[in-house]
């Protein structure tokens, strides 16, 4: 049991410090590359601080883990919105500037309408999770295509002065991006033999697991990039992490794994998990678009109530876990 509380341990914290080395190492060789800083914010970081949860989740797919994945996935998008932004607009209130993001917050909405959809069967079959990459690889052209297009907007500035206040050499960019890439791995592998062999010993299941303890873990990157962001009040980017962040994970974290372990998903999860995953979404939705003269922005008030309501998800989760032990 010790050894797998080590493993959960360390796995996760060799997981966010590359995950960070990652994400720097490939943002500065994609402007060595000539790739515009807005297309940088939308799919390089984007895809970077999913890293985490991509790898953990392909891993527990191939090892027979599917629920674990599933947890993972679904449970860093809870995460992302009720803690992440709960805590940063705690510290500071987060104002929406970029029409980018207020295009991408509807879109947000429609995925996970989709997902929800697709599961209603009770299974994510290899057609069900083809469908959700066929959707990712369409939502990519569409960012690339946003990101290419060089206008201005207050994303693309926040990532070009986040980039220009941390310069990296082109060689020191590679080794990080390799090195991150390559440690993303090694943690992740650890992480998951740690969480499965712990959720074994207690007799909870490893979507439990997934939903908590991984779900915090893998979503640590985006919680320290957003805190980092408002703390230079780059509001757009401390935003446009998790909503970049929630697009990868409900399509190619969830359609990964399901393309490589297909999986039937428990009755909770459309009652419990999927309940308070659309909720959270929505009122991203309204908080972030702003309607009726209410101005696009998370206040303090905000933050605490999308706080509380993680908080009181993750008492309801290790309640009913405990009640089944």
């Amino acid at each position: 049991m010790l050894m797998s509380i080590a493993a959960i341990v360390l796995g996760l914290a060799v997981l966010v410090w590359s995950a960070d080395r990652f994400v720097d190492g490939a943002s500065a060789t994609a402007r060595y590359a000539g790739m515009p800083p807005l297309l940088i914010g939308m799919v390089i970081v984007g895809f970077g601080t999913s890293a985490p949860e991509i790898v953990v989740s392909v891993i527990s797919a191939m090892e027979g883990n599917p629920g674990l994945a599933l947890g993972n996935g679904y449970g860093s998008n809870i995460a992302n919105i009720g803690l992440i932004l709960g805590v940063t607009a705690l510290i500071s209130p987060i104002a929406v500037h970029s029409q980018v993001l207020r295009k991408e917050l509807p879109i947000l909405l429609f995925i996970t309408l989709l997902s929800l959809a697709l599961l209603w069967n009770g299974m994510i079959t290899r057609t069900d999770a083809t469908i959700l990459l066929v959707v990712f690889v369409l939502l990519m052209g569409w960012s690339i295509k946003q990101g290419m297009k060089g206008g201005a907007d207050s994303m693309g500035s926040e990532e070009a002065q986040e980039l220009d206040d941390n310069p990296m050499s082109l060689k020191k960019a590679i080794i990080w991006l390799i090195v991150g890439l390559l440690l993303l791995v090694v943690s992740s592998r650890i992480l998951v033999w740690g969480a499965v062999d712990i959720a074994q010993a207690f007799g909870v299941s490893d979507l439990v697991i997934g939903l908590t303890v991984v779900a915090i873990g893998t979503s640590l990157p985006e919680l320290a990039s957003s805190i980092a962001a408002i703390r230079k009040n780059q509001h757009d980017l401390a935003i446009g992490n998790v909503i970049g962040s929630n697009l990868f994970n409900t399509l190619a974290v969830v359609g990964l794994a399901g393309v490589i372990s297909p999986m039937e998903v428990a009755s909770e999860v459309f009652s419990r998990d999927f309940v308070v995953m659309i909720g959270l979404t929505l009122s991203l939705f309204v908080l972030g678009y702003g309607f009726k003269g209410r101005p696009a922005r998370i206040n303090r008030i905000d933050g605490g109530l999308l706080l509380i309501i993680y908080i009181s998800y993750t008492g309801w989760v290790a309640q009913g876990a405990l009640s089944g032990i």
